[in-house]
């Protein structure tokens, strides 16, 4: 017995449901129609948010989850239901929205369907089409759906007025994903304030119609006194209703002062950071501006010390020259005898290089002459003298005998033979 009375009351919710989605799905229409008139409808107005609230939730009410290969159910989105439904509309947009590259999830894609075919102006037309397919939809919703019930043609009805409204979306993807969820917005279709005097007249009339209803079965007395109690009675509740005006007023007072408190809390805070970060600012300039003079000293500095190393070394450079200039003798003021001589004698049977000096060219002579001695008669000379360093061009020129003997060969002629190698 239970369990069917909770039936019965989830099925009553369910009917309540569809009503209520419905009713408010008419009342956003109608404002749309009316903003329409006064500005264009974008994405930032409100009265248009709410519409594709409204919309979502009534294509998504009871929609079936896809199933997988492991029999698990995943939830779906209304876009698969409409993809699958309309793909035979003529000149369809499907195709198009499923090639964008700023939308990536199924909610994305549907809330991009919607604004494409509000601007195309055939949003009935492709409910209308849906709902013809009616075994797409029963593959796709449960029972008890919107999009099943005898309501959905009133649907599809109610959406074309719709098509007089020219709409104007950018679809760049910023507000199609799926953090923003589809929330309704109740409130505008809900308010109706009602004044003090208009309450007073209700009264006032309600007293009268009940008044004249009884003055044939009541004295006047009784009538007198129902009138004083009625008027005492009225004047209690408008100082209850003034009350609680005054008590509203006082809390948005106080509201309204906590809240200019915190914002000059705030202006205070961001004009002492700003004084530190232009106070961090100008030093940062004046340190900037010192290192700047700083590395232009020492760059004035260092090109003084090039300079003047440069010229130092010039100078070093003409001071060498000139000494060396000066230190070498002419050839007319040197003897012809005073020659120095360094020589390099070869031993052929030791296979070594033996160095000596000799100051003239007899010494040289007798050196010669002392070697051949002591190695006896040989077919090939036994010790070649390499020529070191002449101080004259005479006693250059007084070797000239000495090349074409077998004891003294040039410098160059040495060198160059393979088969003597100095170690």
């Amino acid at each position: 017995m239970a369990s069917l009375s909770r039936k019965r009351g989830a099925g009553r919710s369910a009917v309540v449901e569809r009503k209520n989605l419905l009713t408010v799905c008419r009342f956003s229409v109608k404002t749309l129609l009316d903003r329409s008139c006064f500005e264009t409808i974008d994405d930032s107005s409100p009265e248009f948010v709410n519409f594709v609230s409204i919309l979502e939730r009534i294509l998504s009410h009871r929609l079936k989850g896809q199933t997988t290969w492991f029999g698990y159910e995943s939830p779906r989105s209304f876009w698969d239901y409409i993809k699958a439904a309309c793909s035979k509309v003529p000149h369809n947009c499907i195709r198009s929205i499923e090639s964008m590259e700023n939308v990536r999830s199924s909610r994305a894609k549907g809330r991009a369907w919607i604004r494409v075919v509000l601007m195309e102006k055939r949003l009935s037309e492709y409910v209308s089409f849906a709902l013809k397919d009616f075994k797409t939809t029963r593959r796709f919703f449960e029972e008890g759906a919107i999009i099943l019930g005898e309501e959905a043609g009133l649907l599809a009805d109610t959406l074309i007025g719709l098509n007089t409204i020219d709409f104007s979306f950018c679809l760049k993807g910023e507000g199609l994903d799926d953090s923003c969820p589809a929330v309704i917005d109740y409130t505008p279709y809900l308010k109706f304030t009602q004044s003090a005097d208009s309450i007073s007249s209700d009264e006032e009339e309600m007293r009268t119609l009940g008044s004249s209803g009884s003055e044939s079965s009541t004295p006047d007395k009784t009538a007198t006194a129902a009138s004083i109690f009625t008027e005492q009675s009225n004047l209690v509740s408008k100082c209850k209703r003034f009350e609680q005006k005054y008590r509203m007023a006082l809390e948005q007072k106080g509201y309204l002062e906590e809240l200019v408190r915190l914002r000059e809390a705030q202006l205070s805070e961001a004009v002492s950071h700003n004084k530190a970060l232009q106070q961090s600012l100008a030093d940062t300039h004046l340190s900037h501006t010192l290192e700047k003079q700083q590395l232009e000293y020492i760059i004035v500095e260092l090109q003084n010390q090039l300079t003047v190393l440069k010229n130092n070394d010039l100078r070093s450079r003409q001071e060498l020259t000139a000494h060396l200039t000066n230190q070498w003798p002419s050839p007319d003021a040197l003897d012809a005898n005073a020659v120095a001589l360094d020589t390099l004698l070869y031993r052929k049977s030791t296979g070594q290089w033996e160095e000596k000096s000799f100051q003239s060219l007899e010494q040289l002579s007798a050196g010669m002459s002392l070697t051949s001695n002591t190695q006896g008669k040989e077919e090939t000379p036994s010790l070649r003298g390499l020529c070191g360093s002449l101080t004259s061009v005479a006693s250059y020129k007084s070797l000239a005998s000495l090349r074409s003997s077998e004891c003294l060969a040039s410098p160059a002629t040495e060198i160059s033979s393979p088969g003597v190698t100095p170690s």
